[in-house]
């Protein structure tokens, strides 16, 4: 494990609309804003998409990613962490349970899910946090780097 001290620095909410893509426009914000590191919480509600909800098989690498579509209206809880990549472009890694009609699906909102109505996102920015991703060749993913 690696760790690295900041401090809060701005706090921003956000009020998505019908139809913006998540995790598109969350980046697009921290883009336009210069955020480097920031923590993100979203309430409201998803109505389409696809979501990653694990690897096909756990022992293969990189992993073929099982995807479910998002067919409809659904409430949605979610958090995530976004970071610059090595070129500079915030990328959000987020997971959110999604709920509809006594139904639960959880997963990884990377491929891209839509705003059903309205979502509203708190983004609380990390500053001295020498963070940043960097792809990752065995996986394939964009992960999460500490420099210590």
């Amino acid at each position: 494990m690696k760790a690295t001290e900041g401090k809060l620095g701005r706090v921003f909410v956000l009020r998505l609309d019908d139809g913006d893509i998540i995790p598109g426009c969350i980046e697009k914000f921290a883009y336009e804003n210069d955020i480097n590191a920031a923590e993100i919480i979203l309430v409201g509600g998803v109505g389409a998409g696809e979501v990653v909800v694990g690897p096909h098989e756990s022992d293969k690498m990189p992993p073929a990613p099982m995807m479910l579509p998002v067919d409809g209206a659904h409430e949605v809880a979610a958090v995530g962490l976004i970071a610059k990549d090595t070129t500079g472009k915030p990328i959000l890694h987020i997971h959110g349970a999604m709920g509809r009609s006594g139904q639960t699906l959880t997963g990884c909102f990377r491929p891209g899910v839509t705003t059903w109505l309205v979502a509203e996102a708190v983004v609380i920015e990390l500053l001295d946090v020498n963070v940043f991703r960097r792809l990752d060749t065995k996986s394939g993913f964009t992960l999460l780097d500490i420099q210590v």
